[in-house]
């Protein structure tokens, strides 16, 4: 992609595009972690899960500017502070517990099957959680590559 492209978009298409990109092979990996989602027809899987990864991409946005607010910079991901990690990270992790959460106990989207492990108290499947330890920092490794820091004044 030229470089004129890459100054042009915001982060927020970044993060947007690799959370996607990171998280659309991730859904399908834990296809056998939901109950009766491998038994579906094809086409119906395919929908399922690109409907998850594009949730995912809207919470690793989420994240994004709750960490961007809190760093009162939109290029935080250049040099991040533990604690604008911790926010990042942690808003996701938090959302994802509470959309598993509606999802499993309140509106029943979805059940975890037998094979998924969850953690104790709180029910939240371990695939999800480690989905959202594990591809948000490649987001922001991947969206550095690709974006350029503001230039000095």
């Amino acid at each position: 992609m030229g470089e004129s492209v890459r100054r042009w978009l915001p982060p927020e298409a970044w993060f947007l595009f690799f959370g996607f990109l990171l998280n659309y092979p991730w859904e399908f990996l834990q296809v056998p972690f939901f109950e009766g989602l491998s038994s579906v027809p094809h086409w119906e899987a395919v929908v399922f899960c690109s409907k998850a990864a594009m949730g995912d991409a809207v919470i690793v946005l989420v994240a994004f500017w709750l960490a961007a607010a809190t760093a009162r910079d939109r290029r935080w991901y250049f040099h991040p502070a533990k604690s604008i990690w911790v926010v990042y990270l942690g808003a996701g992790l938090t959302i994802t517990i509470l959309f598993e959460w509606l999802a499993t106990e309140v509106l029943s989207r979805w059940t975890y099957a037998e094979s998924m492990p969850t953690l104790p108290g709180i029910g939240t499947g371990l695939t999800p959680l480690l989905q959202w330890s594990l591809l948000p920092p490649l987001v922001v490794w991947l969206a550095r590559g690709q974006s350029r820091p503001a230039s000095p004044e």
